[in-house]
């Protein structure tokens, strides 16, 4: 019969000890990156709404409107706020911010978008 040296005694608890740590620290890095990507997706999503609204109040023939209040009004209804709108010719251009909270913290994401008629080469 052989016996184990005292030295290796518990020493599968720390490994497991050690994994389950890792796992940890990956899963918490995991969640960050979700919430931070959510942010971001609710931000282009908002931008692209708003631009396309302010270019359809802008081009629209039956209820003309401002387009950058119109983008204003889209922007919130999709939970961003409007930071910039600019209209250059039948172009509106707009940024808007998403506000998160990444690992409680707050954060925004930015994102910008153009809708107007399609360059012609």
């Amino acid at each position: 019969m052989s016996r184990r040296p005292g030295g290796e005694r518990g020493s599968g608890s720390v490994l497991v000890l050690g994994v389950v740590a890792v796992l940890l620290v990956v899963g918490v890095a995991a969640t960050a990156l979700v919430q931070a990507q959510g942010a971001m997706s609710r931000a282009r999503t908002g931008a692209d709404m708003a631009a396309l609204a302010g270019a359809t109040a802008l081009s629209s023939l039956t209820r003309p409107a401002d387009p950058c209040q119109r983008a204003s009004q889209v922007a919130a209804a999709n939970g961003t706020q409007l930071q910039e709108c600019t209209v250059s010719g039948q172009d509106v251009t707009v940024s808007v911010t998403a506000r998160a909270r990444v690992m409680g913290v707050p954060r925004a994401a930015r994102a910008a978008a153009r809708a107007g008629p399609a360059d012609t080469p």
